[in-house]
């Protein structure tokens, strides 16, 4: 941990903001009824033994809005392709030719998009807890080096300090709420 009141502060913005880049790829992955890359992030393919990602063993592509393609390098992996897809809980339907697989995107139902919306709000709740335990860390680190005997630091210092780190997870906070409120009426736009 950082030894002084501007390292505390400097380290804690870096963890926030780790925490909202794992928000956005996280969101990433949660169907918006459009196509796109990005979706298959989390398929893992069982393939020689070895959990690989999707998108090590072939190429994905959006020739339209509705529909996936996607081009595996060894066309012999298709078959493990497909069944990773399958496992994966996209709920979406692979059709194979023999050398892509076609990945249709089907239309959102309001329930689906009610579902999504409901974990969106568990994913947002998650980093902010993730963004306030960052703040938590933070202030008890401040308070400790408040007490050291070898290195002390002034009241005034601790205090403005902890206004600081207060003021960033506001801000992070903030920025957390309107990520979520954006990916939401992404997903509830028919």
């Amino acid at each position: 941990m950082p030894h002084t009141p501007d390292a505390i502060v400097l380290d804690g913005k870096k963890r926030m903001h780790s925490a909202i880049e794992t928000l956005k790829k996280e969101m990433a992955t949660i169907r918006t009824g459009r196509a796109h890359a990005s979706l298959l992030d989390t398929v893992h393919v069982d393939y020689y033994g070895s959990a690989m990602p999707l998108n090590q063993l072939a190429t994905v592509t959006v020739p339209e809005p509705s529909l996936l393609v996607i081009q595996p390098f060894d066309r012999s992996s298709i078959k493990a392709i497909e069944t990773g897809i399958l496992k994966s809980e996209l709920g979406l339907n692979p059709a194979n030719d023999g050398n892509v697989i076609r990945l249709p995107i089907p239309p959102l139902t309001e329930e689906r998009r009610k579902e999504l919306v409901k974990v969106l709000h568990r994913l947002g709740e998650e980093i902010r807890t993730s963004v306030r335990n960052v703040r938590r860390d933070a202030n008890e680190h401040l308070k400790r080096l408040e007490k050291d005997k070898a290195n002390p630091v002034s009241e005034d210092l601790v205090k403005k300090t902890l206004d600081q780190i207060q003021k960033a997870t506001d801000e992070h906070i903030k920025e957390i709420d309107e990520i979520l409120k954006h990916k939401e009426a992404e997903i509830m736009k028919v």
